[in-house]
């Protein structure tokens, strides 16, 4: 007989199993660091810059106030753990991974042999850019311009060297060895990847099939959508039978979750077998738009009751949250989201927004996202919080923020209260 859960018990689960549940560390270390990564798999890339860059904000949430540098050495040294590829987009993985992700490589070099391709067209370029990085070793695209052919004729074009990297870096041949700033360095992936890693061969199915069980695992209880959508896997046949065979090996368990439907009729769904189950959530964290909690729209607004879409793209008049803003979780519960913005002149992190979920209890949560606001200003050096009158939990955050002993707590006007 299929178990049920709740609503609110796959929300435990869930959450659980992205580390959750466990209390953060009075000192957050490598350690630490490592096995949030365990937990996630997978550590999103994104280059806005408004309050925090994406990849620092999943250990924010789950470790508290850390130290950004630790994040760096671990993953922006010339002997990381973890290496950059298309996981899910741009991410960060365990360099030991590599292997799994052949296929998606050799997707896209066959892609390039298509002789209507880019990469077709543009072989001259490529190979000039593989020979670069033979005799140079990690190269900036800046290296690269720089060591631009003096006669280039009319094969050599700065666009496509850039464009070369990025396709090499695809199809495997080339790794990205650090970055200095948001800027990345390349080098053939032989002189990152270690040969025993890089020499590892692994089917196709066997990597979807292993990729399904990290996404399980991570997940807690999960769809099919949401086990595909992880690391954006395609292929629904495969997906179907490496699902089949991890429920005959009891890694997956079929289960039902209350309200999780479609049409009217409930979704399939599977929780890993090491999922817990925990009597209650007491987390308040801030979420990046690409955390795993809520990076699949789809699975945030049926777990989540969380319609989230980022406005950044969005014209300033029409955005109906802000620029940038981020989910708010408090307990199992996303209760809010506010839009921040980090204005180092004056040493202040500005809430430009503030808005309350419909599952909110403004009163209790606004006290508990106030202590998150003044750990976040804290985590990123700046000495204030100034909070502007747009939006629905505004004010109660304000008040929220001015009740703490040790806040230096502003007010400021966002240009939509002024035309409000």
């Amino acid at each position: 007989m299929t178990d049920t859960l709740s609503s609110a018990q796959a929300r435990r689960m869930a959450l659980a199993a992205q580390g959750f549940s466990r209390a953060r560390p009075a000192a957050p270390s490598t350690r630490h660091i490592h096995r949030v990564m365990d937990r996630l798999g997978v550590l999103q890339i994104d280059s806005v810059n408004v309050f925090a860059r994406s990849h620092y904000m999943p250990l924010f949430s789950r470790l508290g106030s850390y130290d950004p540098a630790l994040l760096d050495r671990m993953f922006l040294s010339r002997t990381t753990h973890y290496v950059e590829y298309l996981a899910h987009e741009a991410t960060f993985i365990p360099i030991e991974d590599w292997p799994l992700w052949r296929f998606r490589m050799e997707r896209f070099r066959r892609r390039g042999a298509d002789p209507e391709s880019w990469a077709s067209q543009n072989a001259q370029t490529i190979s000039w850019v593989l020979d670069e990085l033979r005799t140079q070793g990690p190269l900036r695209p800046a290296d690269l311009r720089a060591d631009a052919p003096r006669e280039r004729g009319t094969w050599w074009d700065w666009d496509d060297v850039k464009l070369a990297l990025e396709h090499l870096w695809r199809t495997g041949d080339v790794a990205i060895s650090g970055r200095k700033g948001f800027e990345r360095s390349y080098a053939l992936a032989e002189h990152v990847i270690p040969d025993d890693i890089r020499s590892r061969d692994v089917s196709y199915d066997d990597s979807i099939r292993e990729l399904i069980r990290r996404a399980a695992r991570s997940s807690g209880v999960a769809t099919m959508a949401d086990l595909a959508d992880y690391y954006r896997i395609r292929d629904r046949a495969t997906i179907s039978r490496a699902v089949a065979d991890l429920v005959d090996e009891g890694e997956l368990v079929p289960v039902r979750v209350r309200g999780w439907e479609r049409a009217g009729r409930p979704l399939a769904a599977w929780r890993h077998r090491d999922a817990v189950l925990p009597r209650r959530i007491d987390a308040a964290a801030l979420l990046t738009p690409f955390d795993p909690v809520v990076w699949f729209r789809e699975r945030a607004l049926r777990a989540f009751e969380l319609d989230y879409r980022i406005e950044i793209y969005v014209p300033a008049a029409k955005r109906r949250y802000g620029y940038y803003s981020l989910p708010v979780l408090v307990g199992d519960r996303v209760v809010a989201r506010v839009d921040l913005k980090g204005e180092r002149s004056t040493s202040t992190l500005q809430v430009q927004s503030a808005w309350w979920e419909p599952q909110a209890d403004a009163a209790a949560d606004a006290e508990r996202i106030a202590s998150e606001l003044v750990l976040a200003a804290s985590w990123q050096g700046l000495e204030h919080v100034s909070v502007s009158g747009w939006g629905t939990a505004a004010d109660a955050l304000h008040s929220a923020l001015s009740a703490l002993p040790a806040a230096s707590v502003r007010r400021h006007v966002h240009a939509r209260e002024a035309t409000s």
